[in-house]
């Protein structure tokens, strides 16, 4: 390994212990969101992904996609969604 790039990484293992040990702020910070809203809904209602996919009249491998990011809800399912959020026990009185 060349010198200059050794020196470079040192410098940056140095920099990452003093912001650990809280000496030093770092120059960036990035906040990554693990649960998208369908997942914190369906949390909050306590059901596996089956159960909720049912209570909303969609198929599991659509639960799925949204809790993955790789499509969003819209129209009604996206309206029930915010009252499962405002109102889980009303929702929950509706699947009994």
């Amino acid at each position: 390994m060349k010198k200059e790039l050794f020196n470079e990484l040192l410098q940056s293992v140095e920099e990452a212990a003093a912001i650990e040990r809280g000496a030093m702020k770092p120059s960036r910070k990035f906040e990554v969101n693990t649960a998208n809203d369908v997942v914190r809904v369906r949390n909050k209602l306590g059901l596996p992904q089956t159960k909720f996919a049912q209570l909303l009249g969609i198929s599991e491998n659509t639960l799925q996609n949204w809790e993955q990011g790789r499509r969003k809800p819209a129209g009604p399912a996206k309206v029930l969604l915010k009252i499962a959020a405002k109102h889980p026990k009303i929702v929950l009185e509706t699947a009994a």
